[in-house]
């Protein structure tokens, strides 16, 4: 029996050539408007998506061959899990192949906010000279507030700790000392957020939390859209509560008429935290090869 892979979204090209070496029928379709997968949907054994394609109830009641969906990086918050298991599909995730990526933007971001640098450079391609004005912050001596300290945050704390910052970890963590929320948030100069996408980490930072923050607070969001609530974030930054802060995530993907990429003291990225040759490297192969391993197994 020669199995059907549909693949949604590009994966580098080593995964696929590992279904493809399995006698596989692989259907590249990161092209095809996303309208028409639940004409064809029923015809694939398997499906692999990265975030940019939403698995809905609707796509999957279309989907009467399937028996595994792969989502090539760690969050499955674009799949209905549920209505997968009331279908008997399984889904599979490739977890912890894009924390050091993420990690290292995440670094990346805070010190562009704490120096200044995309404006620098816009301001200079604009034949602008406005040294003066960029005054920057050091991140050493400074505090990091992380929420969420699995591997990305682990991470986190482990780079901001080389640089010399007093890290305050909401979560336990291998480096320092737990502490609440709400003692974090009045204490921390950086905060950088490293949760899924839950009903129970929906909006989690919002105006209650914002208004516990120091004041002149920089904000970095490499996480999931909809973890911070965009709106009163824009309120915290026009107010000035909170200084700075660095989007690699919206709650609309890509963002429409998003009123905090008006701002300038917003920088933003296009949800790149795994983009990186070697986090779609091993994210590609680890997928690939769960797909082979569920659609080798014998049903039960």
């Amino acid at each position: 029996m020669t199995f059907k892979i549909l693949i949604c979204d590009k994966i580098a090209d080593e995964g696929i050539k590992l279904l493809e070496k399995k006698g596989y029928q692989v259907t590249k379709a990161w092209d095809m408007p996303k309208t028409q997968l639940p004409n064809i949907i029923g015809e694939y054994d398997a499906l692999i998506v990265r975030s940019a394609t939403r698995v809905t109830a609707e796509l999957l009641a279309n989907a009467k061959k399937l028996r595994v969906i792969g989502r090539a990086g760690e969050g499955i918050d674009n799949i209905d899990t549920a209505k997968a298991q009331e279908l008997g599909i399984t889904v599979v995730n490739t977890p912890h192949v894009s924390y050091i990526s993420v990690a290292e933007l995440t670094i990346g971001h805070m010190i562009a906010l704490a120096r200044g640098i995309v404006e620098g450079t816009t301001s200079l391609r604009q034949g602008k000279w406005i040294k003066e004005e960029l005054m920057g912050t050091e991140l050493n001596g400074k505090t990091l507030g992380i929420i969420g300290c699995g591997y990305i945050g682990k991470t986190v704390e482990r780079l901001a700790i080389a640089l010399g910052m007093k890290v305050l970890p909401v979560e336990e963590c291998a480096l320092d000392r737990f502490v609440p929320l709400e003692e974090m948030l009045p204490q921390a100069d950086f905060i950088t957020i490293h949760v899924p996408l839950t009903p129970r980490t929906r909006h989690m930072i919002s105006t209650r939390e914002f208004n516990m923050m120091k004041d002149g607070v920089m904000l970095i969001d490499c996480s999931r859209g909809g973890v911070v609530d965009q709106e009163a974030l824009y309120q915290a930054l026009i107010s000035g509560k909170v200084k700075a802060a660095a989007i690699d995530v919206f709650e609309e993907e890509p963002p429409k008429n998003s009123k905090l990429l008006t701002l300038k003291n917003v920088i933003a990225t296009p949800h790149i935290g795994a983009q990186t040759h070697e986090a779609q490297l091993k994210a590609s192969i680890q997928i690939a090869q769960k797909i082979i391993e569920m659609l080798e197994k014998p049903k039960s």
